[in-house]
Order: C-alpha cells, then sequence, then structure tokens
C-alpha cells in the first residue's frame, strides 16, 4: 500500500513541539485536538515524542483546521483571539504600500491594534534591516512557536508581496537553543543565535526599496490556503545577483568558486547557479564584470605592474589577463593605461 501524500510529499521536518503548542491552544480553550491531529494524519500518541517531526504538508494542514476550529489565528498564543481571516486582514492592510520597508512597518503598527502582548518593529543600521519582537507578557508554554511563528508570518508576507525569496542574514532567539535546534536553519537560514534579549531577524536593507507586486487577486488566491505564509518557499532572490557581486568585491580570497560563495550565502552551488539563471546571469559572467572593475580601476588609480595586476584580480598570468581585458574594454591593460594617463592630463 502507498503511503499518505502528507507523509511522503516532503521529508518530515517540522519539530513536533510545534504540534504539541497547537494542542496547548486546544487545551486552553477546553476543546479536543483529536479531529485536528485525524485530519493531519498525526496520531495522538506521537506528539508527546519530542524527537518526532511532522511534514510541512501534515502541519499546513493541521493549522488551517486548527485555525477555523478554535476560531483563532494565533492558536491561543495571546490574550485574547485572532478570528479566522485576522491575518488576510492584516496582508490587506499591508498591500498598498509603495515599497516593501512602508508594508513591513504597515505590518508591525496594525499588529500592535489586533494584540499588544507583542510589539512588533522594523529598524535599519549598518545596511541592515531587522525585525524584532519585545514581549510585553509572559507568553508561557507558547512563548517558541509564538516568536518563531510570528516573524515567519512577516517574513513569509514580505517575500510573497515582492515575488522574492527575502534571504536572511541572521536570526536570534531569546531562549537556549532548543532540542529540535537543527530544525531552525530550515525555517530561516543565517547566522542564528540564541539567549539574546529579543526575537529578530536581519536582512539586507535594499529588499525595503523593493516595490510589491501582489494585487488585491493575487491575495485572495493566496488566502485560500490556510497558512501560506509560513511554507510557501520562494526560489528566486531579486538581489542575490547584486549579492554575488558585493562577495566577489569584498571578499574575494574567500569567493574563489561556487562552492565556497554559496556557502557565504547559505545556499547549495546548485540553488546558487539555478536562481542566476533565473535572473538571467551566470556566475562567470558577476566574475568577470568585477574582474574587469577592479582591473580597471587598479590601472587608473595605481602604478602597479601589469602583472601584479593579473594576479590580483585572479588571473594566472599576464598573457592571458591581458586577453580578456581586451575582450571586456577593446583595449590591452597598458592601452587602457596610457588612455587614462591622457585624459587625466588633457584636464
Amino acid at each position: 500500500m502507498s503511503s499518505s501524500p502528507l507523509r511522503s510529499s516532503r521529508r518530515a521536518a517540522t519539530p513536533m513541539a510545534f504540534v504539541k503548542a497547537i494542542t496547548l491552544g486546544y487545551e486552553r480553550y477546553g476543546m479536543d485536538p483529536s479531529a485536528a491531529l485525524a485530519e493531519a494524519q498525526i496520531a495522538p500518541h506521537e506528539v508527546e515524542n519530542p524527537d518526532a517531526r511532522v511534514t510541512a504538508a501534515q502541519f499546513e494542514v493541521l493549522s488551517g483546521f486548527a485555525m477555523q476550529e478554535l476560531d483563532d489565528e494565533a492558536l491561543g498564543w495571546f490574550s485574547r483571539r485572532l478570528p479566522w481571516g485576522t491575518y488576510g486582514m492584516l496582508c490587506r492592510a499591508s498591500l498598498g504600500a509603495p515599497d516593501l520597508g512602508v508594508a513591513i512597518k504597515r505590518w508591525c503598527r496594525h499588529h500592535r491594534l489586533l494584540t499588544d502582548d507583542i510589539a512588533l518593529d522594523l529598524s535599519t543600521a549598518g545596511g541592515t534591516a531587522t525585525v524584532a519582537i519585545t514581549e510585553r507578557r509572559d507568553l508561557g508554554p507558547f512563548r517558541e512557536f509564538c516568536l518563531v511563528t510570528s516573524l515567519r508570518f512577516l517574513h513569509g508576507y514580505a517575500s510573497w508581496a515582492i515575488d522574492s525569496r527575502v534571504s536572511l542574514s541572521a536570526a536570534a532567539f531569546p531562549y537556549a537553543p532548543p532540542r529540535h535546534r537543527d530544525a531552525y536553519p530550515l525555517m530561516f537560514g543565517g547566522e542564528l543565535r540564541f539567549g539574546v534579549e529579543r526575537a529578530s531577524y536581519s536582512f539586507d536593507e535594499r529588499y525595503l526599496a523593493m516595490p510589491l507586486l501582489r494585487d488585491e487577486r493575487a491575495l485572495r488566491t493566496m488566502l485560500r490556503r490556510a497558512l501560506p505564509l509560513t511554507v510557501l518557499q520562494y526560489r528566486r532572490d531579486r538581489l542575490l545577483g547584486q549579492r554575488v557581486r558585493e562577495l566577489l568585491r569584498t571578499r574575494g580570497p574567500e569567493a574563489g568558486n561556487a562552492e565556497s560563495i554559496a556557502a557565504l550565502l547559505n545556499l547549495s552551488s546548485r540553488t546558487l547557479h539555478r536562481q542566476l539563471q533565473e535572473e538571467g546571469i551566470s556566475l562567470q559572467a558577476l566574475k568577470d564584470e568585477v574582474r574587469h572593475e577592479l582591473a580597471a580601476e587598479q590601472l587608473r588609480r595605481t602604478e602597479r605592474p601589469i602583472k601584479q595586476i593579473a594576479l590580483a584580480v585572479g588571473f594566472r598570468n599576464e598573457k592571458s589577463f591581458s586577453r580578456a581585458f581586451r575582450a571586456w574594454s577593446g583595449l590591452t591593460p597598458g592601452a587602457f593605461r596610457q588612455r587614462g594617463l591622457l585624459q587625466r592630463s588633457a584636464v
């Protein structure tokens, strides 16, 4: 007999602790979670196994069923219910924003109108944007699930709104590493820290300037699923090409090949190549572009021998560098440098 599509469609990676948190929501409202567990094909005895996992599909079914049966999209976390449709309203209130930064600020502001148990805020510093949560009451046994899911809701909405995976550089949580710590890289990516003051995640500030690409019709389609914001994966990262360029410029020795670049970006090399292809560019083209820029800058601003410049930008010898530079600019390195000297002397 074939296995259930809910169980076999994807690897089981969602911690049972999150399923347990949903059953606690049922306990809070004096209701029985049996129907929800059955709908998601999760045996009740499995809920007590802290090392067990469920698939994303099972967890989506469970969450969606529970949100509607409890009429609480917060699943019992907060001091008041968030009735079914609340997060859809939150999405709709942010949808008309001119860019992602304004949309996130609206989300944070409107979320405070729904509950004052937690407060979300957006800040920027040094080219990095950070979404953080301030806890205003003791969340008790719901704490981890509430903080993780609240961050993932907003991260998922942001990615959906601009039709791009918003790659996270870091995520932090105000508790000790849980038993299921290995699930966190799958949910957030980037550098992970535990035992800090507030839950947060950080990403490149340039995402904030991206325009929203979704409309009301797209929102209605998205909201047909109960929990799309926490499980929907976005394959494309619209800033990936720029991020690779910066790594090549600033961390050249560490970014010598696809594997090392992918590791710095918390991707597999296969995913790196695929996403760049979706942007219509190749890794080799980016390398050539950056090499050309760096070489041209050194030829213009320094008196270093051409052989040294060739080695500095990643060529094995002056001959191969000269051939490549001529293909890029139509001039040999020597002629390019001489033209720059003549232009400066004429000024």
